[in-house]
């Protein structure tokens, strides 16, 4: 095999990590849904090296046309990791990427592009090499592993529905995410994610900025116990189907991660005078109709829409009164080969 075409989506997380150490370790653990039509469509293949003495011949396309800055991410990451790719990199790596939603969209778009990358080099590299080691499992853990390295979510987009990334129990470690679909009740299979887009503007600071502010933020050991417990309680309220406290904890999460970014030092806000009105809004339109609906926010200013497909007729004509674009999204299956020359 030379060449190999891969989807991965994106995530959304219900218990955020906020706060690294080490080489792209969580400060504390996160669990997220696995999304199904926001990914990442990428190919990548190997031809003659141009020059044998370059450490990294890489040919880099994002829609179409070429993308500097991604590429210098992709070189800087397989130069850091090159012990696990040396077969592939004797050869010229030609990439070629496309996302099937929006930049600036609410979607962590590094979440699906480097874990889509990571695993289409891996799998490369194994028919390369001739490898016949490792198992399926095996395979995700090392392609979760090195996908946080890349990037941190993207360590959870491989997994189908739920994944859980980070110390935790006798479940989840820092190293790679674990699927954990099968710890909660499979209804969750079937959300719904409509994600609101009150601002397409670039943000401000970027993540990996607002995880440094974490080191030295005056809440950081409260705010590492509590996301701790509030997963534990998040799990059993899953296992359960118990929406009302889904609801309650996934709402607190997303709040709570932007009053860490407004009492870090220095202070950023990201959240737009429409995003709060459009929480107001669903919390009025929650309670009105007994629709068990809620929200979730990213680093960002707009909002992830969850809930039950069974209530999908309702809520889109909620979302439809916003008068603001929505992409339409849902739980998905992960990571997965498109096609593959042999």
């Amino acid at each position: 095999m030379n060449k190999i075409t891969v989807e991965s989506p994106s995530n959304i997380a219900l218990i955020k990590y906020w706060g690294k150490f080490g080489k792209q370790f969580p400060r504390n653990p996160s669990l997220s849904f696995t999304l199904s039509k926001a990914k990442t469509i990428l190919t990548l293949e190997v031809a003659k090296k141009n020059n044998q003495d370059e450490v990294v011949d890489l040919e880099f396309t994002f829609a179409g046309k070429s993308n500097d800055k991604f590429k210098a991410k992709m070189v800087k990451f397989l130069l850091e990791e090159k012990i696990h790719f040396d077969h592939l990199l004797q050869h010229k790596i030609i990439i070629h990427s496309e996302n099937t939603f929006p930049h600036s969209s609410g979607i962590a778009s590094s979440a699906s592009s480097m874990s889509a990358f990571v695993f289409a080099a891996l799998k490369l590299e194994f028919t390369l090499s001739g490898s016949q080691d490792f198992s399926d499992e095996n395979f995700l853990n090392k392609a979760s592993s090195l996908s946080r390295i890349a990037s941190g979510s993207a360590s959870r987009s491989l997994f189908s529905g739920l994944a859980l990334w980070g110390d935790y129990e006798k479940i989840g470690n820092n190293d790679w995410a674990v699927g954990v679909e099968h710890l909660v009740d499979p209804r969750f299979k079937n959300f719904r994610d409509a994600i609101v887009i009150v601002s397409a503007e670039e943000k401000a600071v970027s993540s990996r900025a607002g995880h440094a502010l974490m080191d030295h933020h005056p809440y950081r050991e409260v705010r590492f116990s509590t996301a701790r417990e509030r997963l534990s309680q998040l799990l059993l309220a899953m296992k359960n189907y118990d929406l009302e406290t889904f609801i309650k904890i996934v709402e607190t999460e997303a709040l709570d991660l932007h009053s860490l970014m407004m009492t870090s030092d220095p202070s950023f806000i990201l959240l737009e005078p429409k995003t709060l009105e459009v929480i107001k809004l669903l919390r009025n339109f929650r309670l009105t109709h007994q629709i068990p609906v809620c929200f979730t926010l990213d680093a960002g200013p707009n909002l992830h829409v969850l809930y039950p497909a069974e209530f999908s007729e309702a809520v889109d004509t909620f979302l439809l009164s916003l008068n603001l674009p929505i992409i339409n999204d849902q739980v998905g299956f992960g990571t997965t080969v498109v096609s593959s020359d042999n």
